[in-house]
């Protein structure tokens, strides 16, 4: 989906005198006994700390919304760390009727985090999780943050109540991260919401420092925002099929297929049809001089409609419409993806397709709908010389990447395998990290928000894909934080089944995680 430009006449222009007054109700300081502070002293983000630590998640929902905890601030500082991210759901802290007002119960709790980080020396740093028009989780909000310009000023002035709420308190100590993850949303229409906010944190508190999440959920930096003092976020979740391996909020998870690291694609897990023209790319396997064989096609998942069709030598010898919806079907599950409204159904089906002799070439096609999944391609052996079947292996089902040529050869070997693609350090360097890296050299300064894996990723495999992206950020003396202190991505109580844990203050330590993250 792509989005106009909207810019406001003024950033918070038509603010009402009722609304105005709301402002002057809520406590400008971080606690309510305490006299007003003085100005915020003036931070470069060269005199700023390489931040190293964790989110806390406490106000993540308002479904599961708790105070803070001191000894999380106390054990993170033991540790040797020195920064956390509090993701807020706005709903934990406003009126549920009208936005603009604050909850003095939950602000105080706010206040609390605030006031721990101080005394344990430990940035924290305020994220707007879910923001009045958008969240990158279900459910949509009722109104959208990058069209409707109420919903606009309501972000911007939430903003200014926490500038002037938090003024005073030096910028080494708390940031403002504006909101998580922003999704399908052009540049210019991000750049100028987020303009708008930041005049409004400019107008309480001209010296906060600002933190800027990247374009396409966290991955592409971010132009247009030129205020000196905003440090951009991007995210280390890279591949996604790795860090959510069986992850129960992430469509189609449970169907992946067991992460390994580095990973070796044979050929692209996606199969796509005409409705992702830039991506569309029949797979195409050239084949020995053999005898009869059998190709077998495991289907995982399918989206919205698609119609695989395999030929050889140019003649049809199998042809599928898939067309996943509602109740039973030939699938194994129904999966509605609510975000496109469309169906991707999980099938994990097997089609098994005879293959004449002396066929030559085998062509794998999407050739009606948007994308199927693919597992293992298998093809029997053909020649003397194999001994057992050829297993192509889509090894990571990484989004993007087109299908390319392949050949077998008489003792079964694959040769050109996906050019060769193999997902390790150098990949998340090429790949996933130089745009930043590029950002870098022309003066843009970030950190890694979030970064992590589910507890389901086996854990040799979490620690040496872990070491490859920390060892990239570390040379580049770039900051970093885990998506959990205590649950599944983090390092206490993480409720892995593959991890010889150590009481630590009646937690359970991933002792093999924190001696990695404490050496980068």
């Amino acid at each position: 989906m792509s989005y106009g430009v909207y810019m406001m006449p003024g950033p918070l222009q038509r603010i009402s005198t009722m609304l105005v007054f709301s402002l002057c109700l809520t406590v400008p300081s971080c606690h309510s006994d305490s006299p007003p502070r003085g100005p915020t002293p003036r931070t470069d983000l060269e005199q700023l700390p390489r931040f190293r630590g964790f989110n806390l998640l406490e106000k993540f929902t308002v479904h599961d919304d708790r105070p803070y905890r001191e000894e999380d601030f106390r054990l993170i500082a033991e540790l040797g760390f020195n920064f956390v991210r509090l993701p807020l759901d706005y709903r934990c802290f406003t009126a549920a009727r009208n936005p603009r007002l604050l909850k003095k119960n939950a602000m105080r709790e706010i206040d609390a985090a605030i006031g721990w980080g101080e005394r344990y020396g430990i940035h924290v740093c305020l994220n707007f999780h879910r923001a009045p028009g958008y969240c990158v989780n279900p459910p949509p909000e009722k109104t959208d943050l990058w069209e409707d310009p109420r919903t606009q000023e309501t972000f911007a002035f939430l903003w200014g109540l926490f500038a002037a709420r938090y003024r005073g308190i030096p910028s080494e100590q708390l940031s403002f991260n504006l909101i998580n993850e922003p999704g399908e949303v052009a540049e210019t229409t991000y750049t100028a919401v987020m303009n708008l906010a930041v005049a409004a944190i400019r107008k309480e508190d001209p010296n906060r420092l600002i933190v800027i999440d990247g374009l396409a959920w966290g991955t592409r930096p971010v132009s247009g925002i030129t205020d000196p003092l905003v440090l951009e976020s991007a995210r280390g979740y890279a591949p996604m099929p790795l860090t959510h391996y069986r992850a129960p909020w992430v469509t189609g998870a449970d169907n992946f297929p067991v992460p390994t690291w580095p990973i070796r694609c044979d050929i692209s897990a996606y199969l796509y049809g005409p409705d992702k023209p830039d991506l569309h790319s029949p797979l195409e396997i050239n084949l020995p001089a053999g005898r009869d064989t059998t190709l077998t096609i495991l289907v995982r998942q399918v989206s919205a409609r698609s119609r695989l069709v395999v030929t050889v030598d140019g003649t049809t010898v199998f042809e599928k419409q898939f067309l996943p919806g509602p109740g039973k079907g030939e699938w194994e599950k129904v999966v509605f993806a609510e975000q496109w409204g469309i169906y991707q159904n999980i099938y994990n089906t097997r089609y098994s397709i005879p293959i004449p002799a002396g066929a030559q070439r085998i062509t794998i096609a999407n050739v009606a709908g948007d994308w199927l999944l693919l597992g293992n391609l298998t093809v029997a052996p053909l020649t003397p010389a194999m001994t057992e079947p050829v297993v192509l292996s889509p090894g990571s089902p990484l989004w993007g990447l087109t299908q390319h040529p392949i050949r077998i050869t008489t003792n079964g070997r694959i040769e050109s395998a996906a050019s060769g693609v193999v997902l390790d350090r150098e990949w998340l360097r090429r790949e996933y990290l130089a745009p930043w890296f590029t950002a870098s050299r022309q003066g843009t300064m970030f950190m890694v928000g979030e970064f992590g894996a589910f507890n389901q990723t086996p854990h040799p495999v979490v620690l040496a894909w872990m070491d490859d992206l920390l060892r990239e950020l570390r040379k580049k003396n770039i900051g970093w934080a885990l998506w959990n202190f205590r649950g599944p991505f983090g390092i206490l109580d993480s409720g892995r089944d593959d991890v010889v844990y150590e009481d630590f203050h009646g937690h359970k330590l991933d002792r093999a995680m924190l001696e990695l993250l404490r050496r980068n």
